[in-house]
């Protein structure tokens, strides 16, 4: 039986969808050969808005650095989190 007669169920959720293709291999369902590449540049990660509450003199100094990088202070804020999130260890790991 080839991948294209063994046609993956109809699912009634995308949790529903996840968790049955976390446990089946998509090669008895696709034909990856005949798979081509794609480029979807509008593609966004999807974000969360959110209020944070900062001094207005930290604000000011987080500005002046994001300036010295030619870059916008949220995006600055942003690239600092996410760098002290990966390098911040586990709660967990530590005892």
């Amino acid at each position: 039986m080839s991948a294209q007669d063994k046609k993956p169920p109809v699912f009634a959720s995308e949790a529903e969808e996840r968790a049955w293709w976390e446990v089946h291999d998509s090669a008895d369902h696709v034909d990856w050969s005949k798979a081509e590449r794609v480029r979807m540049p509008a593609l966004k990660p999807s974000s969360a808005s959110i209020s944070l509450r900062l001094p207005v003199a930290l604000l000011e100094r987080i500005k002046i650095a994001a300036n010295k990088r030619d870059m916008p202070y949220q995006s600055l804020i942003k690239a600092w989190l996410a760098e002290k999130a990966d390098t911040a260890p586990e709660k967990a790991e530590q005892g």
